[in-house]
């Protein structure tokens, strides 16, 4: 495939930097094929936790939880049971030696820190998406992992999920696809307004590695829709939908992205809650829709326009309707020539980890995958602060504006 292709070709490091990085790093101890993987989490937050539940069915133990906020810490070792380590400052948990691998499940702000820390301490990791907070911390945090032997999974389940395995047999179908549509629409938006916090919340651990700014209550509980946590929704959701499409067209990243958008309820939010961004690619366009007011098609859908025919994605599985010319009724309104359906649970993106954990095999979605699916989106974002087309090079690593 094209997507392997350009990763092997591209080299993010120097062969005798890597070679001296792995001397000091101790070798990660050998799992037995039935052995239990001992487990540290850095972020038992909501998704956290949901991830701590999905390994605990997997032969797998919590031994450590780090938090700084003192509710997530206490619910996160209440699921872990009483044993498991509490810790504070998440360089002490990785000091922890019976730690096997770790669980970032923190803001994105502070996932590069933390997942290149991880790796140096000689700890596999699986890291939640968006893997980064911009392209350029991106490409320090493939370099990071890449000068260890460790095992990195970032936690883009569609890339494990039997429903979109299947809809990725159907793209040959498809013919030339010169367009391909994301979008995503839930109505949640409202003005920030949360209670005050219950417990104690270390806040400039919280803000780290982002200045420290004031405390404010919004920016802890919703730090999704802050620049300073986050790429907003057009990274948070999309990492999801733009690495599908750049999986089944086998493309690499877009050559360049416009963006508009802004925020229409959401109140003290920073980050849009509607925007379209659109980007060019060598041989397609594609288009990123998301609406945070409406419910219509409620969710994610991915269409994929070819020449020959249509692909539909949904979080209920996927369906192809083949081109008949001028048949009536045209798609969607007749039965589709091939259908599956399936939901898309995070357990099986979990087994793969574990499983990479005692074969050393490269898991799923590594650090590669974890950074072109976001290039997209931080493309975008450049665009939208600047108003201005963004172009990205090749190798996914350098981004400029139009001038």
């Amino acid at each position: 495939m094209q997507e392997k292709k350009e990763l092997n070709r591209r080299t993010f490091l120097n062969r005798a930097a890597v070679a001296s990085t792995l001397a000091t790093i101790a070798p990660p101890k050998v799992l037995g094929a039935n052995e239990r993987v001992n487990l540290g989490i850095i972020g038992p937050g909501g998704r956290g936790r949901g991830l701590m539940r999905d390994f605990l069915n997997n032969n797998s133990q919590f031994i450590a939880v780090c938090d700084a906020y003192s509710e997530n810490l206490a619910r996160g070792k209440e699921i872990a049971g009483a044993g498991a380590k509490e810790y504070s400052d998440y360089r002490a948990l990785l000091d922890n030696k019976d730690i096997d691998a770790v669980v970032i499940a923190t803001p994105e702000h502070q996932h590069g820190t933390q997942l290149i820390a991880t790796v140096n301490a000689g700890k596999d990791a699986y890291c939640e998406k968006p893997m980064s907070h911009s392209i350029e911390e991106g490409v320090k945090m493939v370099n990071g992992v890449r000068a260890t032997d460790r095992i990195v999974q970032i936690g883009m389940q569609r890339r494990s999920s039997p429903a979109v395995h299947e809809a990725l047999k159907v793209v040959p179908k498809l013919g030339q696809v010169t367009l391909v549509k994301a979008k995503w629409n839930w109505n949640v938006s409202s003005p920030l307004n949360f209670p005050p916090l219950d417990g104690k919340l270390d806040w400039d651990a919280f803000c780290a590695p982002s200045p420290v700014v004031p405390f404010d209550i919004n920016r802890f509980r919703y730090w999704r829709v802050f620049w300073d946590y986050s790429g907003g929704h057009c990274c948070d959701q999309g990492t999801h939908l733009m690495d599908v499409i750049q999986w089944f067209m086998d493309s690499g990243t877009p050559r360049a992205a416009e963006c508009f958008g802004r925020v229409y309820k959401m109140t003290g939010a920073e980050t849009p809650d509607v925007f379209t961004a659109m980007f060019e690619y060598e041989k397609f366009n594609a288009t990123w829709s998301l609406s945070y007011t409406n419910r219509y098609m409620d969710g994610w859908t991915i269409t994929f326009l070819g020449d020959q025919g249509t692909l539909v994605l949904d979080g209920n599985g996927s369906r192809f309707y083949a081109d008949k010319g001028g048949e009536n009724p045209p798609p969607p309104y007749r039965k589709p020539d091939w259908e599956f359906s399936g939901p898309l649970p995070t357990e099986p993106h979990v087994q793969n980890f574990l499983e990479c954990l005692k074969t050393r095999k490269e898991p799923n979605a590594p650090v590669e995958v974890g950074h072109r699916a976001v290039c997209g989106p931080h493309l975008a974002n450049v665009a939208w602060h600047n108003h201005r087309r963004a172009y990205l090079n090749a190798d996914a690593t350098e981004v400029t504006l139009e001038a």
